[in-house]
């Protein structure tokens, strides 16, 4: 498997020196310019670019063309996804992309909730439709019609479906490619539960899979927030938010899970008869894993000067071969790079041979350390004569030589080892602070992050954080019973405080 250059090869040869310079000076030309910790976001749009992920000059706003890097890494992130949901009992569906204004209206709360996000298709072609349609902000009102023509018998519960797809949302804030987008790749699970128990534990089931995937796969670490009662999903008896820090101090939420109680089971007459004959109405859940948001946090928290830096799990090309070679060793490095490449597909890495030709090594290892690959093999005249493979680590930019028999065994051991580095380097990096007081909080929010802090459980105190300092509450932790202090004020108001939450500046 190949990824593409953007640029048109370069009519070089390796004999002309003063070519060969010209193309290594193209080389860095292609490379990155800007530096991350000199301003994340120039640093991201030109990683973007350069790296094959997206290009943003799509003319529409908000809107823009996921390049062949960012579809193979997705491709790979939904696997994981996809996989980790099958195996806790969910089946796939497919939904239309359109739900019925009649349907999307029938839950209050949720159209008001939705009402100034939603795409509307009001004509086809020149024709006036009969009934709006909705491009589909999120999936509730389009699937549950036919949960309520489903369910029938509490034999059947628990029934968990998920769906694969894109929702549309007209984002009023500032969009950023990936980050806060209008279209937005994701994974929607939505189950059908008998208890209130039930749902509760399959939030639970839920968060575990976040983390299993988001965390001990693609080296994200995030906090499970609580939201506040005025900032739930619309509908929902409580949310729970998986809220990443990016490195410029920012929040992005990446993911959510939402308890929906029995309220959108009533609306759309969600029954089942339970043990002893009687109808009951169903509990609910939804989980939604914003894939092109977990693109961008990734790319945003592992990538460096040079470019992105692909956890193992998920890059498209996890081990790429430059052959180095003269026109007398060609023959012989070829025909070496093509027996590793071989068996080491037969074990299963997703591995690249890149013999392009008109393209000297250096240029190449721009490239690939640019797309993030994260194991570079090379090969010429000399490791051939002694056995041996050099091999170089995408995030340490570290060279070293492996027996060619022990080359499989240590790529294994290497992409631990880059698996564990990076998710050690994104929990350094995610900084947790705690403010007793409104002084105190403002001062930290120039440094970023999460910021925890007591409160009052006051909408208006929110309101108040959100318009001086434009960060915001953004919940409680889940799973942590800790209590306020003895005598605690709101680091807002300074009246009594009920709880300790997270606040932050978010995307």
């Amino acid at each position: 498997m190949a990824i593409q250059t953007a640029k048109s090869p370069l009519a070089a040869s390796t004999k002309d020196g003063k070519k060969i310079k010209e193309q290594e000076k193209e080389a860095h030309a292609l490379g990155m310019t800007k530096k991350k910790s000199a301003d994340f976001l120039e640093w991201y749009y030109e990683a973007l670019q350069k790296a094959d992920v997206v290009d943003t000059r799509f003319k529409a706003k908000g809107f823009d063309v996921l390049m062949p890097t960012a579809m193979l890494v997705m491709e790979e992130m939904y696997k994981l996804l996809e996989g980790a949901l099958r195996e806790t009992g969910h089946m796939p569906l497919a939904f239309p992309v359109v739900i019925p204004e009649s349907e999307f209206k029938k839950e209050a709360l949720h159209i008001k909730g939705f009402e100034e996000e939603v795409f509307w298709i009001t004509h086809a072609g020149k024709r006036k439709l009969d009934e709006r349609l909705v491009l589909r902000p999120t999936s509730e009102t389009a699937m549950y019609p036919l949960y309520s023509l489903w369910v029938r018998s509490h034999l059947q519960l628990p029934m968990k479906f998920y769906q694969a797809g894109r929702v549309y949302r007209y984002e009023t804030k500032m969009t950023r490619p990936l980050l806060r987008s209008r279209e937005i790749f994701w994974l929607e699970a939505h189950d059908i539960q008998k208890t209130k128990e039930d749902s509760l534990k399959q939030v639970e089931e839920d968060m575990a899979i976040f983390k299993e995937v988001m965390t001990d796969t693609l080296c994200i670490p995030f906090l499970p927030l609580k939201r506040m009662e005025w900032d739930k999903f619309p509908g929902a008896d409580s949310t729970y938010a998986f809220e990443a820090a990016m490195p410029d101090g920012k929040i992005l939420q990446i993911g959510t899970t939402h308890d929906l109680g029995q309220r959108f089971a009533k609306v759309f007459d969600i029954q089942f008869l339970d043990e002893n004959g009687k109808k009951q109405h169903a509990y609910q859940t939804c989980f939604g894993p914003g894939v092109s948001r977990t693109l961008g946090a990734m790319i945003g928290i592992h990538g460096d000067d040079k470019g992105l830096i692909l956890p193992p799990a998920v890059a498209p090309i996890q081990t790429v071969i430059v052959p180095i070679y003269t026109k007398e060793s060609k023959a012989a490095v070829f025909a070496k790079c093509g027996e590793v490449l071989g068996w080491l597909a037969e074990k299963d890495f997703r591995v690249h041979f890149d013999s392009r030709e008109q393209y000297t090594p250096g240029f190449k290892f721009h490239e690939w350390e640019l797309k993030g690959v994260p194991v570079r093999l090379e090969i010429g005249p000399r490791d051939i004569e002694g056995g041996i493979i050099s091999v170089v680590r995408r995030d340490f930019l570290e060279r070293t030589t492996v027996p060619e028999e022990k080359l499989a065994e240590q790529l294994l051991e290497i992409m631990d080892s880059i698996t564990f580095q990076l998710h050690k380097r994104a929990n350094e990096m995610m900084l947790i602070q705690g403010a007793e007081n409104f002084s105190d909080l403002k001062s930290r929010l120039i440094k970023g992050g999460f910021i925890r802090i007591p409160f009052c459980l006051n909408e208006k105190c929110d309101e108040k954080l959100k318009a001086d300092t434009g960060a915001e509450v953004r919940g409680t932790l889940f799973g942590d019973s800790s209590k306020p202090h003895a005598g605690a004020k709101c680091a807002i108001c300074g009246k009594p405080a009920r709880a300790m939450v997270y606040v932050a500046k978010a995307y």
